[in-house]
């Protein structure tokens, strides 16, 4: 069932007294869900925003399949997470439910009656739901949110005053838990929907990462997320497993087919572009972190690029492929066990 269309046009400049009686909902949150009216009204407020360290919008540049409006969830404390309104955003297809964006404007000349413009109806991005990245509590104390990017579904505003800016430079923010919190919130969504053959390669992909980074903890190494904003971008690229000390970049695969592999290439060829202007006392250094050892042609392909391999080996430890960007396949390549036991 879809919802029936609303008498508002995007553009509308409207009270919450004028909105909960045609769309649902009641309240003052962030986030209404109106089950009766099948909706789920979404408010973004940049003056709360401003307070929390984040600002919803537009993101600048479209991606092949469109714009993406990027809106932060709600929890006022800690971590967030995909219970209560998030997750009335993250399941509303599957409850049949729109989801109606408002950005908040100004007030009721002479009242403290705030005023929303109404943006139109969307649905969450079926390829990337979220984002995680780091921000503030209420109480001023560092914690992980989820970011969440929306689609437009039928007509739609979009204003420069609504539009993030572009990073006029490529800048980094390292956070040893948000990694770890982006796994932990992915393994929720999967078991909050069903499951689909490209969730089970994210699972493997997660599982891998996680083990990885603790046997890296576990060494006295310091690892964690890499939040890039990329220069003229508004877009941010999100690099799980980073190791600060040594300055390596791990991409970690779902599988070590050709499709993961070529999209972990990918990855950490955009991670490059813009990580080697950054100053680090280490040069950089760029692996795909892999559940067994690519073929031969894959490990070539990495290699032309001078990206390393970390897999997995039949005793569940982690091996570094050392290849060569000069000779061929044939030539010899040397096996290093990064967590093996030591022989006594």
């Amino acid at each position: 069932m879809t919802t029936p269309p609303s008498r508002f046009q995007p553009g509308d400049i409207l009270t919450r007294k004028q909105i909960h009686p045609v769309l649902g909902g009641s309240g003052y949150a962030g986030i209404c869900p109106a089950v009766e009216k099948r909706n789920v009204l979404i408010f973004s407020d940049g003056e709360i925003g401003k307070r929390y360290g984040y600002r919803d919008g537009w993101l600048s540049e479209d991606d092949d399949l469109g714009p993406i409006f990027t809106y932060t969830g709600a929890g006022k404390q800690g971590d967030q997470t995909l219970d209560g309104g998030n997750a009335s955003i993250l399941r509303h297809a599957e409850k049949g439910r729109t989801l109606h964006l408002f950005i908040a404007i100004g007030k009721v000349p002479g009242t403290d009656t705030r005023t929303h413009k109404y943006i139109g109806k969307f649905k969450v991005d079926e390829r990337k739901p979220f984002e995680t990245r780091e921000a503030k509590d209420e109480r001023g104390n560092d914690r992980n949110v989820i970011v969440f990017r929306l689609r437009p579904i039928g007509p739609y505003v979009r204003e420069a005053a609504d539009t993030l800016q572009l990073a006029p430079e490529s800048r980094s923010r390292f956070n040893q838990t948000t990694g770890r919190f982006a796994r932990a919130i992915r393994r929720q969504k999967r078991q909050l929907q069903r499951q689909t053959d490209i969730d089970q390669v994210e699972a493997a992909r997660d599982d891998l990462a996680d083990a990885f980074e603790e046997r890296k903890v576990a060494a006295g190494e310091s690892i964690g997320q890499l939040e890039l904003s990329m220069r003229n971008s508004s877009s941010r690229l999100m690099l799980d497993l980073y190791d600060r000390g040594n300055n390596t970049v791990y991409e970690p695969t779902g599988s070590a087919a050709s499709e993961s592999i070529t999209q972990a290439l990918a990855q950490l060829l955009l991670a490059r572009s813009h990580l080697r202007s950054l100053t680090h006392d280490q040069p950089l250094h760029l692996m795909v972190l892999s559940p067994a050892l690519p073929r031969e042609d894959l490990r070539d392909l990495l290699a032309e690029h001078g990206i390393g391999i970390v897999y997995r080996n039949g005793s569940g430890h982690f091996t570094e492929f050392e290849g060569s960007t000069t000779t061929s396949s044939s030539a010899a390549r040397s096996l290093r066990c990064l967590d093996c036991p030591v022989p006594a």
